[in-house]
């Protein structure tokens, strides 16, 4: 079941990851060329950060296709957190991105060598650009939220974090009509700050995962365990993994004079009943103990 689970995660990530690659590269292509023939270093830049966009959803790709790969010998616990290592490439790209926008942006202000030309066009592209942004945003930000992806959620915050620097883009392009053509590296060293953000978002949400950060809070899962009639107290719960695919245990008291058959069924209850309050629990490992003044103890 966990496999075909995976699996079937694994695809409809996918599917959402190649509409967002197609629309990105649109995105890219519309504002890195128009700013090349206009000279406008920060919409160079914001072309740019789409392009890392878009080779972060091939590398989103690859990693939710191994990530879908069912559980084996060597990865009991399947493969999902390749997944996790597909958002943590991301931030990687995120850096390179921030250090090229970054140093494109300081040498224009060393060298005093602003050649930005601003037409309605340029005001045309980065707005029609920035619509299609907070679409993706939002449509990507829904599927990470219904799937429960960890590219995806890092995706759109990378999406609408691009959104906000192409307003910045749109702001210094302003300025460089009204007469201030400092304002457009100035803007690009915004655009630099924005990824920086963006980077340690990824690395955050990653670092969680890798470090088995508790994904359900321990008084929910004890909430829904001890509605099973025959539990008489739960405690020890733990929870790891990503957050599409959770590993749950946690020890529950029962009466001591209850024979293995009745308490293995209880167990299965209390399974069940976890899984059906949160879906994204793969597994749950019951451990069965006597209700005494010595295990009461231990709570």
């Amino acid at each position: 079941m966990v496999a075909t689970g995976a699996a079937t995660h694994g695809r409809q990530v996918e599917r959402v990851l190649w509409i967002v690659l197609a629309l990105n590269l649109m995105v890219a292509a519309a504002k890195f060329f128009y700013g090349l023939a206009s000279g406008s270093a920060s919409m160079q830049a914001d072309g740019i950060h789409s392009v890392f966009d878009s080779l972060g959803n091939v590398i989103g790709l690859i990693g939710i296709s191994l990530a879908a790969r069912p559980a084996d010998a060597g990865h009991p616990y399947g493969h999902s957190k390749f997944e996790t290592y597909g958002s943590l490439a991301i931030g990687v790209l995120l850096l390179v991105a921030a250090f090229e926008v970054g140093t494109s942006a300081v040498a224009k202000l060393a060298s005093q060598s602003y050649t930005a030309s601003v037409t309605p066009v340029s005001f045309a592209v980065m707005v029609g650009t920035l619509a299609v942004n907070v679409g993706v945003t939002m449509y990507e930000r829904r599927a990470g939220r219904r799937l429960h992806s960890e590219i995806l959620a890092a995706d759109a915050a990378h999406t609408l974090s691009d959104a906000f620097v192409s307003i910045g883009v749109i702001v210094g392009l302003a300025f460089v009509a009204a007469g201030f053509p400092v304002a457009d590296p100035v803007m690009a060293l915004v655009v630099t700050v924005a990824i920086l953000f963006s980077a340690i978002g990824v690395f955050r949400a990653g670092l969680r995962t890798l470090s088995d950060h508790a994904r359900i809070p321990a008084n929910e899962v004890i909430r829904s365990a001890s509605a099973v009639e025959g539990v008489r107290s739960v405690h020890a719960v733990r929870t790891r993994g990503t957050e599409a695919e959770v590993y749950c245990d946690l020890h529950v008291l029962v009466d001591p004079q209850m024979t293995v058959m009745i308490a293995h069924g209880l167990g299965d209850e209390v399974e069940a009943a976890v899984q059906a309050r949160f879906p994204q629990v793969k597994e749950v490992l019951v451990h069965i103990e006597p209700d005494t003044a010595a295990e009461r103890a231990e709570e």
